[in-house]
């Protein structure tokens, strides 16, 4: 007799980032029998700075853990500040401080990756976490599921979320994704520790530069120890999408030349940036087939523009634990409630980060006037309210309700 048909399905969670950590961690405080299976020998993450929005910290209070966090974490007194490219110019600044915990109940955070993880695995007991078990194969084998890892061994499961990114094992088992096409576009990261950083980056203010087919943006992380830069420029040859790939400052400061001197004092500080290209991949048609699914980059992956791809990775683990919570003797049911709940609005996500690479780039002219012009007559934090209140754990049980 399968596992699940006793009330208690045992779940792997592919993955040990930063969505799979959310998952077991959600999944382990309703009860479940969860564990995470992570190739790399060591939990951590890869890359530098990310914003944890209203509705993502919302989540991640409820795993407890979040003092120390926020401890690390800067909070925002100005979520955008947006700036002309040439001269720096004000095009709009949004207040967050006071009026962002008035309007959602939270904050708006910027962090370190690292930090976010170490939090997140403080709520999930380490024997949970298999570590160096790189999955290379699913089996189904009728009631359960046979996991095959690199090293040779197995798992079973009687349910298998795909938390494995964006050229995850798992979703070749559920959907045929639609092929990766060529973005034209490149990001750079980059780190420059703040006392080395003039005054003014300092600030705990997420600034956006807009320029012609570019555009920066540079925030405090890591308790305002180091700045965080995060550019994008035309690819041209770079067609590697790993993390791992680097650059050379000289070649993020030619992608920046003629800007505003204070930004190019910036760069010129900077550590070895990474560098990778932004592929473009169309929203999935489904993300889930009887007992399996996915979560995080291996179902949505989307363009970082909105700065959300953390925050909806910790958004489906909520919902998926809830909906799990709420149905456990049917997984199968539970996960097509899970993806009918998530998939609309990460899907929206997508499409919007996509349209704002031509919003961020255009070149100088009357679209760009109109563009600066709509920005500094908007009120965006007030009209993000479909974004920064949704709360997923309530919409996974409101829906359940019904």
């Amino acid at each position: 007799m399968s596992t699940a048909s006793t009330g208690t399905p045992r779940i792997a969670v592919v993955g040990g980032g930063i969505g799979g950590l959310s998952a077991a961690a959600f999944m382990h405080r309703a009860g479940l029998d969860v564990t995470v299976y992570e190739q790399a020998p060591a939990l951590g993450e890869v890359g530098a700075g990310l914003v944890v929005s209203p509705n993502a910290i919302r989540m991640i209070r409820r795993l407890g853990h979040v003092e120390a966090f926020l401890d690390k974490a800067v909070a925002l007194d100005v979520g955008w500040e947006f700036r002309r490219w040439q001269d720096g110019r004000v095009l709009s600044s949004e207040q967050m401080a006071g009026r962002c915990e008035d309007l959602y109940g939270e904050r708006s955070y910027v962090t370190h990756r690292a930090d976010l993880v170490d939090a997140l695995r403080c709520a999930v007991p380490e024997h949970l976490v298999r570590l160096g078990t790189r999955c290379i194969d699913v089996t189904d084998r009728g009631d359960t599921f046979e996991l095959a890892f690199a090293d040779g061994s197995t798992a079973v499961a009687d349910v298998v979320v795909g938390a494995d990114g964006i050229h995850s094992v798992v979703r070749n088992h559920i959907t045929e994704p639609s092929p990766a096409e060529y973005s034209g576009m490149c990001a750079y990261r980059a780190l420059v520790p703040a006392a080395d950083a003039p005054e003014h980056f300092r600030r705990p203010v997420q600034t956006l530069w807009l320029g012609p087919d570019h555009h920066l943006v540079h925030y405090p992380i890591s308790g305002g120890n180091y700045i965080n830069i995060v550019a994008f420029a035309p690819a041209g040859d770079v067609v590697d999408e790993s993390w791992s790939a680097t650059a050379t400052v000289d070649e993020l400061l030619a992608e920046f030349a003629g800007w505003d001197s204070r930004l190019i004092e910036l760069i010129a500080r900077a550590d070895t940036p990474g560098r990778w290209a932004l592929l473009d991949r169309a929203p999935l048609q489904n993300w889930s087939k009887g007992r399996m699914t996915l979560l995080g980059d291996a179902a949505h992956p989307m363009f970082p523009f909105y700065a959300q791809g953390a925050a909806q990775s910790i958004e489906d683990a909520a919902a998926l634990a809830q909906s799990l919570s709420d149905n456990p003797t049917d997984p199968e049911t539970a996960l097509a409630h899970y993806e009918a709940v998530r998939r609309p609005r990460t899907t929206r996500i997508q499409e919007l980060s996509r349209n704002r690479k031509e919003i961020n780039h255009l070149p100088d002219g009357p679209e760009q006037t109109a563009r600066d012009e709509a920005l500094a007559g908007s009120d965006a934090l007030a009209d993000s309210a479909w974004l920064y209140g949704y709360d997923a754990e309530l919409e996974a049980g409101s829906a359940v309700a019904q």
